[in-house]
């Protein structure tokens, strides 16, 4: 039982308005942290709908002595008819909910009939409109299996190829991403045995235009490339399998708690050819013998976040986000500050900025001053055209946010709501192929003496060893 009163004890935080959903569940124990997180959210998706259920059953009147805690009530309630019941032994509380069960049901049937739907996920909570227009996206991880392998996996579990928004059970490949299917927004999946053993991974359409505009090197054992800012992994998982898991993918995370979920996605999904690395990539020398041979850099840094509808905080009703003008000049210095330091790299080719921001400051104001900067300009990158960035995605770029130049054709917007997704931006910077790379050697010649310096290291420290015994 104590679960339940944990569980109820941060929806009261939350109702006292100690901080964001995602932060105060944070600050739960890490062993039992998932547990109550999911109690939470799923009692928060229905909290309206089991409010009025236990209001109309009478159970906090009844049973005051006992459970003298609306809180409690609505995580003992959903339980009690929206999962496996309550997971607790008999003692006095849970009696006193099962004395009610069978009046809590009839009252959430009146309530389904009231508002003419059949199922309980028609009584989910959705963000707001634009929510409810996303489909439920999931990548197939084709380190684990094949898109084709997924589809008939889901078909012979009763879903069908259609339109996610045709049925409950429907579901569709999707038009711009290879490897991703489009489900209906009230399916879940946290239970899906593919989900639990890294197959299919959940990552909103526009989350995956990043790794795909980047097109790393697929299948080349002496590919080099970067994830700068990777936590949680989805993107670096992405560019996993788009390399063929061959080369080398570097994935800089400088947050500790964010490296460990990090580690543990990657291995998850059988990402082999991926180095985690726990720093901050702007202190990473771009000179650096393993670093500089780079040939393609993603840069997703942190920022407003005001483009995702689907967050957390959507479940509080009247939580309204405002984003300061100077908190977006701040992430804006940042994120240029990414776009210059990679950049520097004598060897990259090619570098996707994106954003989950719908906010110009952090999208075309950053590209126009990264294009400015003395680092674009010496070492020669420009905007790869259209063609190159999802060409026929139509939203593009704000040209009155560009000053009118026709660069802004090769950027590409996500509209929330409109384009079934959530809110997001990428760029996408080349270096221009006549441009010479300043005091650099030849990509392999430097690989070749990378490792040959390394296995002579390796071969001293033997000899050290074998002395020393």
């Amino acid at each position: 039982m104590n679960f339940y009163f944990e569980a109820s004890e941060v929806l009261n935080r939350i109702d006292a308005k100690e901080g964001s959903i995602k932060g105060i569940l944070a600050t739960l124990p890490e062993n039992n942290r998932s547990r109550t997180a999911a109690l939470v959210i799923e009692t928060l998706k229905y909290k309206s709908v089991l409010t009025d259920v236990i209001q109309a059953s009478k159970l906090l009147t009844e049973e005051k002595k006992k459970i003298n805690s609306l809180n409690l009530a609505l995580v003992l309630v959903h339980d009690t008819l929206l999962a496996n019941g309550i997971q607790a032994g008999d003692g006095p509380i849970k009696q006193a909910i099962l004395r009610h069960k069978t009046r809590l049901k009839s009252e959430l049937q009146r309530i389904k009939i009231k508002r003419g739907v059949k199922s309980d996920l028609e009584l989910v909570q959705a963000s707001d409109d634009r929510a409810a227009k996303i489909p439920r996206y999931v990548r197939v991880n084709t380190l684990m299996w094949s898109t084709e392998e997924a589809i008939l996996f889901y078909t012979k579990r009763g879903f069908q190829l259609q339109s996610p928004f045709a049925s409950s059970k429907g579901f569709g490949i999707d038009e711009h991403i290879p490897d991703l299917l489009a489900f209906n927004p009230a399916q879940q999946f946290r239970d899906d045995p593919s989900y639990k053993i890294g197959k299919i991974i959940l990552q909103d359409k526009a989350s995956c235009f990043s790794a795909f505009v980047l097109s790393p090197p697929c299948n080349d054992p002496d590919a080099v490339v970067i994830d700068a800012t990777a936590a949680p992994g989805n993107k670096t998982s992405h560019l996993s399998a788009l390399m063929g898991n061959k080369g080398k993918l570097y994935a800089f995370e400088r947050d500790k708690r964010r490296f460990s979920t990090l580690k543990m996605m990657l291995a998850k999904a059988a990402c082999r050819n991926v180095e985690a690395v726990n720093a901050d990539f702007l202190t990473i020398d771009p000179s650096h013998p393993k670093y500089s041979l780079a040939t393609h850099i993603l840069l997703d840094p942190s920022c407003s976040g005001s483009g995702i509808v689907n967050r957390l905080d959507y479940l509080l009703e009247d939580e309204i986000e405002v984003v300061e003008e100077d908190r977006l000049n701040k992430l804006a210095a940042f994120q240029l500050m990414m776009i210059k330091h990679a950049m520097k790299f004598p060897h990259v080719q090619k570098i996707v900025y994106s954003t989950c921001s719908i906010h110009a400051t952090e999208n075309e104001h950053v590209i126009s001053h990264a294009l400015q900067s003395d680092e674009a300009k010496s070492s020669h990158f420009k905007l790869a055209p259209r063609n190159d960035v999802l060409p026929t995605w139509n939203r593009r770029g704000q040209a009155e946010e560009m000053k009118g130049t026709s660069d802004a054709d090769s950027l590409v917007r996500c509209s929330p709501g409109e384009d079934g997704t959530n809110g997001f931006f990428v760029s996408c910077f080349i270096r221009e192929h006549n441009s010479v790379l300043p005091q650099t050697e030849p990509l392999k010649k430097r690989k070749v003496e990378f490792e040959e310096v390394a296995t002579e290291k390796r071969k001293k420290k033997r000899k050290k060893k074998v002395k020393t015994e």
